[in-house]
């Protein structure tokens, strides 16, 4: 028997579980540019329409949020406007499948009863990667294909399908590390999403300030092949390069820990736990307290970068209507500042909304781990273990958009010389993001307490959101399919009048779908598998 004994049969099986999961993440990031391109054919049919369009692009608010345009034709806005959301959402998908082949599998006990028969050390590791490989080829593949079928040139097509599928293979081998590192696959999860968004930033930064920034995001890296603007094939090699090391160390880590161990090792807590852990809501905090704070450092990071880029929006001299129909889809209906600012903090709430979903389904992990029943075995009860997450996933979430709307207050505000006016501002433009939030907490409640085995599905929401928001005007969706998404109905502020209706129609929502998942929860068995 070999290391990589077993790994064919391991792909297999992880192919068959994930058949329809990375089914829709493969459709939907191939779809997304050349819808995105058959769009712009229509909105810019002539030259002097693209020409008036670019030149406001370029102005650092908008690098800042999407990256450089390279390129004044269809396919170099195309690669702009989606060439970002493109490498984050891939990168996603990569480091979430093999966190889940790897770090999962052992976390729930499954992979030893695996690794008992004829399955060699490597396998799961190498499966992992084998399956994420491909899902990153079939996406490079069919976005080239889809923008060369829209009648964009070939090599530009080529090139933003590459970037992508090399990004997504970056991440996977960071996850392989990532996995290594913790005994714990949220605290994996949350190691390689940290570095995804510390790429983001980096890229954010260096577009629109010191260049070499920039080339250290991998990001950055996939703009900088220059899709349609004369590509750089040789920043595929900085690719290559960069995943095998990551890849190497991925293996070598995995041969000096034992399985279902981490290299970080667990400290043992005191043989009596403190007064403090006495209650529910208290052990809830003390398992949620380093998600929370990591997602509180990268969210106040970024209200602070994208504050300080918001001052440039306003050097715009001549903005014309085509900046104007963007910005007001992003948000907003009055200044450009404040439509920028109010795109922004949108973006900031459905990120937010990651940690809302996260924070809620650790009731579902609670659960198929085995250690709710320990719990509920004592006087604790259903509906007051379900209480103490879903209190901390809230407030959670409205911390995490304070400290966001704060941090873009206080250095947007100390660049227009009104910081107390500002930070006042954009607090309540973070704010108002809240109860679009707790839909989606409501609805993972609801799957949780109704239908547990579909309880990923609230993922599924939050990405649909994202991309009905973000998309569905490019699109020409129906705005009735807009609506769909909590996040369609939140005031654009600053910019626009605050309306409260709105605002306590999804907070009423988000109400009765947490109260239809806790009677459910209350009523069913537990655990269900």
């Amino acid at each position: 028997m070999t290391a990589l004994t077993g790994t064919r049969a391991l792909a297999r099986l992880a192919l068959r579980l994930d058949r329809v999961r990375l089914t829709v993440w493969v459709l939907g990031l191939a779809v997304m540019p050349m819808a995105t391109a058959a769009n712009y054919l229509t909105l810019y049919p002539t030259e002097a329409d693209l020409r008036a369009v670019s030149g406001v692009l370029t102005n650092p608010s908008l690098v800042a949020l999407s990256g450089p345009l390279f390129s004044v034709s269809i396919g170099g806005l195309t690669a702009w406007k989606i060439g970002v959301t493109e490498f984050i959402l891939v990168g996603l998908m990569s480091l979430l499948t093999v966190v889940r082949h790897t770090r999962t599998e052992e976390e729930t006990g499954r992979l030893e009863l695996v690794r008992a028969t004829v399955v060699g050390r490597y396998a799961p590791l190498t499966a992992a990667l084998l399956v994420t490989a491909l899902a990153n080829l079939a996406i490079a593949v069919l976005i080239a294909l889809g923008l060369m079928a829209t009648g964009l040139p070939a090599a530009g097509s080529v090139a933003l399908g590459v970037a992508t599928g090399l990004v997504g293979m970056l991440f996977a081998g960071v996850a392989a590390v990532a996995a290594q590192l913790t005994a714990g696959a949220r605290a994996a999860s949350g190691i390689a999403s940290a570095v995804l968004g510390g790429t983001y930033l980096l890229r954010a930064v260096g577009d629109t300030g010191p260049t070499w920034l920039s080339w250290l995001s991998p990001t950055g890296w996939g703009l900088h092949l220059r899709p349609y603007a004369g590509e750089r094939w040789w920043v595929a090699l900085l690719f290559v390069g960069v995943t095998a090391l990551f890849v190497t160390a991925g293996y070598a880590l995995a041969d000096r820990r034992d399985v279902g161990a981490g290299l970080v090792p667990d400290r043992p807590g005191p043989a009596q736990a403190s007064p403090a852990l006495r209650s529910p809501f208290a052990l809830a905090w003390r398992l949620h307290r380093g998600l929370l704070l990591g997602w509180a450092i990268g969210l106040a990071l970024t209200g602070a970068v994208m504050g300080g880029a918001a001052t440039g929006i306003g050097n715009l001299t001549s903005p014309n209507q085509q900046l104007t129909d963007i910005l007001t889809r992003m948000g907003g209906r009055t200044g450009l500042t404040e439509a920028f600012l109010a795109a922004i903090f949108g973006i900031v709430g459905m990120v937010a909304a990651a940690y809302t979903v996260q924070a809620t389904l650790r009731l579902r992990q609670e659960e198929t781990s085995g250690r709710v029943e320990a719990l509920l075995a004592t006087r604790v009860g259903r509906l007051r273990w379900a209480a103490s997450h879903l209190t901390i996933a809230a407030l959670g979430t409205a911390l995490l958009l304070a400290l966001s709307g704060a941090a873009g207050g206080l250095v947007y505000g100390a660049q227009v010389h009104d910081i107390g006016g500002q930070v006042a501002q954009l607090l309540g433009a973070a704010l108002v993001q809240l109860p679009a939030t707790l839909v989606l907490a409501g609805f993972g409640t609801a799957l949780i307490g109704l239908a547990p085995r579909l309880s990923s599905l609230a993922w599924a929401a939050l990405i649909a959101s994202v991309l009905l928001v973000e998309f569905g005007a490019l699109f020409g969706l129906d705005q009735r399919i807009v609506d769909l998404t909590p996040f369609a109905h939140v005031p654009k502020l600053p910019g626009s009048a605050f309306t409260v209706t709105p605002v306590l129609w999804l907070t009423v929502i988000a109400v009765a779908l947490g109260a239809a998942g806790l009677a459910g929860l209350r009523r069913r068995d537990m655990p269900v598998a």
